[in-house]
Protein backbone atom coordinates (compact mmCIF):
# COMPACT_ATOMS: atom_id res chain seq x y z
CA UNK A 1 0.00 0.00 0.00
CA UNK A 2 2.79 2.40 0.72
CA UNK A 3 4.45 1.70 -2.82
CA UNK A 4 1.07 2.91 -4.18
CA UNK A 5 1.19 5.88 -2.19
CA UNK A 6 4.43 6.82 -2.94
CA UNK A 7 3.67 6.26 -6.80
CA UNK A 8 0.61 8.31 -6.71
CA UNK A 9 2.72 11.08 -4.87
CA UNK A 10 5.25 10.85 -7.49
CA UNK A 11 3.17 11.51 -10.07
CA UNK A 12 0.86 14.19 -8.27
CA UNK A 13 4.41 16.11 -8.42
CA UNK A 14 4.69 15.81 -11.67
CA UNK A 15 3.65 18.41 -13.86
CA UNK A 16 3.75 16.64 -17.26
CA UNK A 17 1.51 13.89 -14.91
CA UNK A 18 -0.98 16.55 -14.13
CA UNK A 19 -1.35 18.14 -17.57
CA UNK A 20 -1.94 14.54 -19.09
CA UNK A 21 -4.73 13.96 -16.43
CA UNK A 22 -6.53 17.34 -16.52
CA UNK A 23 -6.00 17.33 -20.24
CA UNK A 24 -8.13 14.01 -20.44
CA UNK A 25 -10.78 15.62 -18.00
CA UNK A 26 -10.48 18.68 -20.18
CA UNK A 27 -11.02 16.17 -23.43
CA UNK A 28 -13.96 14.51 -21.65
CA UNK A 29 -15.33 17.74 -21.15
CA UNK A 30 -14.95 18.14 -24.95
CA UNK A 31 -16.50 14.87 -25.80
CA UNK A 32 -19.24 14.70 -23.99
CA UNK A 33 -20.55 18.46 -24.67
CA UNK A 34 -19.78 17.37 -28.43
CA UNK A 35 -21.45 14.30 -28.20
CA UNK A 36 -24.79 16.39 -26.37
CA UNK A 37 -24.60 19.21 -28.71
CA UNK A 38 -24.54 17.30 -31.73
CA UNK A 39 -26.68 13.56 -31.00
CA UNK A 40 -28.97 14.85 -28.58
CA UNK A 41 -29.55 18.65 -29.43
CA UNK A 42 -29.17 17.95 -33.31
CA UNK A 43 -26.96 21.00 -33.96
CA UNK A 44 -24.42 20.93 -36.71
CA UNK A 45 -21.46 19.40 -36.26
CA UNK A 46 -19.39 22.48 -36.44
CA UNK A 47 -21.47 24.46 -34.21
CA UNK A 48 -21.57 21.61 -31.65
CA UNK A 49 -17.56 21.43 -32.01
CA UNK A 50 -17.25 25.53 -31.61
CA UNK A 51 -19.42 25.06 -28.65
CA UNK A 52 -17.36 22.02 -26.89
CA UNK A 53 -13.91 23.17 -27.49
CA UNK A 54 -15.34 27.24 -25.57
CA UNK A 55 -16.56 24.95 -22.63
CA UNK A 56 -13.40 22.99 -22.82
CA UNK A 57 -11.60 26.10 -22.77
CA UNK A 58 -13.46 27.45 -19.72
CA UNK A 59 -12.58 24.34 -17.93
CA UNK A 60 -8.95 24.05 -18.63
CA UNK A 61 -8.22 27.48 -17.98
CA UNK A 62 -9.64 27.10 -14.11
CA UNK A 63 -7.85 23.39 -14.01
CA UNK A 64 -5.04 24.32 -15.50
CA UNK A 65 -4.17 27.16 -13.40
CA UNK A 66 -5.24 25.63 -9.93
CA UNK A 67 -4.25 22.31 -10.43
CA UNK A 68 -1.45 21.88 -13.42
CA UNK A 69 0.83 25.37 -13.14
CA UNK A 70 -0.39 26.55 -10.06
CA UNK A 71 -0.51 29.83 -11.49
CA UNK A 72 -1.15 33.08 -9.37
CA UNK A 73 -1.62 36.41 -10.33
CA UNK A 74 -2.38 39.71 -8.21
CA UNK A 75 -5.27 41.51 -8.99
CA UNK A 76 -8.04 40.93 -11.67
CA UNK A 77 -5.90 42.69 -14.08
CA UNK A 78 -3.13 40.47 -13.99
CA UNK A 79 -5.44 37.12 -14.32
CA UNK A 80 -7.41 38.84 -16.86
CA UNK A 81 -4.12 38.90 -19.30
CA UNK A 82 -3.20 35.09 -18.47
CA UNK A 83 -7.04 34.32 -19.34
CA UNK A 84 -6.29 36.23 -22.51
CA UNK A 85 -3.26 34.58 -23.16
CA UNK A 86 -4.78 31.18 -22.65
CA UNK A 87 -7.72 31.91 -24.41
CA UNK A 88 -5.37 33.15 -27.33
CA UNK A 89 -3.66 29.65 -27.57
CA UNK A 90 -6.44 27.91 -27.21
CA UNK A 91 -7.99 29.73 -30.26
CA UNK A 92 -4.99 28.83 -32.39
CA UNK A 93 -5.54 25.18 -31.51
CA UNK A 94 -9.11 25.26 -31.87
CA UNK A 95 -7.95 26.32 -35.26
CA UNK A 96 -6.63 22.84 -36.00
CA UNK A 97 -9.78 21.10 -34.16
CA UNK A 98 -12.38 22.50 -36.02
CA UNK A 99 -10.20 22.44 -39.74
CA UNK A 100 -8.97 18.92 -38.45
CA UNK A 101 -12.53 17.74 -37.33
CA UNK A 102 -14.11 19.09 -40.93
CA UNK A 103 -11.67 18.00 -42.95
CA UNK A 104 -11.37 14.10 -41.32
CA UNK A 105 -15.24 14.46 -41.36
CA UNK A 106 -16.45 16.27 -44.25
CA UNK A 107 -14.01 15.98 -46.57
CA UNK A 108 -12.52 12.55 -45.61
CA UNK A 109 -16.12 10.79 -45.02
CA UNK A 110 -14.67 9.32 -41.26
CA UNK A 111 -17.28 9.35 -38.15
CA UNK A 112 -17.49 12.61 -36.71
CA UNK A 113 -16.28 11.19 -33.37
CA UNK A 114 -13.09 9.39 -34.67
CA UNK A 115 -12.37 12.66 -36.22
CA UNK A 116 -12.71 14.46 -32.79
CA UNK A 117 -10.35 11.87 -31.77
CA UNK A 118 -7.66 12.25 -34.03
CA UNK A 119 -7.64 16.04 -33.54
CA UNK A 120 -7.29 15.69 -29.38
CA UNK A 121 -3.93 14.37 -30.16
CA UNK A 122 -2.58 16.92 -31.48
CA UNK A 123 -4.73 19.72 -29.55
CA UNK A 124 -3.29 18.42 -26.26
CA UNK A 125 0.40 18.58 -27.15
CA UNK A 126 0.22 21.53 -28.46
CA UNK A 127 -1.89 23.15 -25.52
CA UNK A 128 0.39 21.78 -23.24
CA UNK A 129 3.75 24.01 -24.66
CA UNK A 130 1.48 26.96 -24.86
CA UNK A 131 0.36 26.66 -21.78
CA UNK A 132 3.68 26.13 -20.16
CA UNK A 133 5.71 28.66 -22.17
CA UNK A 134 3.57 31.38 -22.81
CA UNK A 135 0.55 31.79 -20.40
CA UNK A 136 1.20 30.35 -17.19
CA UNK A 137 4.74 32.31 -16.54
CA UNK A 138 5.41 35.02 -14.03
CA UNK A 139 7.57 37.68 -14.72
CA UNK A 140 11.04 36.42 -14.97
CA UNK A 141 9.20 34.01 -17.07
CA UNK A 142 9.61 30.54 -15.19
CA UNK A 143 6.01 28.67 -14.84
CA UNK A 144 4.50 28.62 -11.36
CA UNK A 145 4.38 24.73 -10.29
CA UNK A 146 5.07 22.67 -7.01
CA UNK A 147 7.71 20.86 -8.93
CA UNK A 148 9.58 24.44 -9.21
CA UNK A 149 9.24 25.44 -5.50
Amino acid sequence: MNKLVELIKKLYYNETMRYLFIGGCTTLVNLIAFAVFCDVMGMDVTLGNVLSIILAILFAYITNKIFVFSSRTNGIKEMFSEFCRFVGGRLSTMAIEVGGVYLIHNMMGQPKMAAKLVTQILVIIGNYFISKFFVFRNRQGECHTPDSE
